[in-house]
């Protein structure tokens, strides 16, 4: 397999398949992918905004005519760093999951940009700091023009695009986008590479469940959603660490000890340099949710903002205060 250089931009993966990589892979800065074959395309994926995602079908069209004009967007799941950038892919079918469907139906735009503008609070500050590059003004969600549910085989030319939906994993629904013919799969945010991926919904087992789906597959290429390209090793990777996470959870849930003492508790060992730890506060609820089997609520999002602040600070001030061999 080639060595993949991490760059920004769009990453031609063969026989009609790329990839827009945006580097770092942190919060916002996500992932999308292009299959193609003669005229015909499909799009996974849109950005966080609409002059990132007009920079990235501008790139697209100058590689490939069959981008000209993209007849299939497929939405992997309903964060705005996949779908925000939605309006830009004019005239295509939008394709994705009832759940991903109603959740962008239901996304409040004018919400967000009054929040990160004029609320105030430790959490506000923590997303000012991270969604700070990026512009959420003029966006308009379009609805989605079909879903599906379990599994969907799309067309594009002479091959096939099997999207299937393995969650509720990171989100409520998680779609991947596999093509056969070519060994690759785009993962959308079942797989962060390098990073600390980030559990909104669970169940965990899911996810892992999700890991192995792919580990069974024939793929040679792996695009995430956030991070480098890869392969099976990167998923391997991301498997050993939910295994890991929800084995560290259970034993201080079973000993008796609160979330939060857990969030704290727990070594990060070989995750330590893995990027956005933070999400680590996210994690832990949802699995401490997941051990009471309390039904998941409506998240308190401030709270857990600021939360997540408060571990990256206390994280910064470990390793700047870790002797030094």
């Amino acid at each position: 397999m080639p060595s993949w250089k991490y760059t920004k931009g769009l990453h031609d993966i063969g026989n009609g398949c790329w990839a827009y990589l945006q580097p770092d892979g942190g919060w916002g800065w996500s992932n999308a992918g292009l299959v193609t074959d003669g005229n015909t395309s499909l799009l996974i994926d849109t950005l966080f905004d609409l002059r990132l995602t007009g920079e990235m079908l501008a790139a697209m069209r100058r590689a490939t005519p069959a981008a000209a004009t993209i007849d299939t967007l497929v939405n992997t799941h309903a964060n705005g760093d996949h779908t925000f950038g939605n309006q830009l892919v004019t005239g295509a079918r939008i394709l994705t999951t009832q759940p991903v469907a109603e959740a962008m139906a239901h996304e409040d735009l004018d919400q967000l940009r009054s929040l990160l503008e004029s609320a105030s609070g430790e959490g506000v500050q923590f997303m000012r700091e991270i969604f700070g590059a990026f512009d959420f003004s003029g966006i308009a969600l379009p609805a989605a023009s079909e879903t599906f549910s379990g599994t969907l085989d799309v067309r594009v030319g002479s091959k096939t695009v099997r999207l299937v939906d393995v969650g509720p994993a990171h989100t409520a629904s998680d779609v991947l986008a596999y093509v056969p013919e070519d060994r690759v799969v785009y993962t959308g945010d079942i797989l962060f590479a390098k990073a600390h991926p980030i559990i909104w919904a669970g169940p965990v087992r899911n996810w892992i469940k999700a890991c192995d789906l792919i580990l069974g597959w024939e793929v040679d290429v792996v695009v995430p959603g956030h991070g480098a390209i890869g392969d099976k090793s990167s998923v391997r990777a991301l498997r050993d660490y939910l295994v890991w996470l929800e084995t560290e959870a259970r034993k201080r849930y079973d000993a008796g000890m609160n979330c939060e003492d857990a969030i704290y508790d727990i070594e990060l060992g070989p995750y330590a340099e893995w990027m956005d730890s933070e999400r680590m506060v996210v994690n832990l609820q949802t699995l401490y949710n997941e051990f009471s089997r309390t039904p998941p609520g409506a998240l308190d999002y401030l709270a857990v903002w600021a939360a997540m602040s408060r571990y990256r600070k206390h994280q910064r001030a470990s390793k700047i205060s870790a002797p030094h061999p």
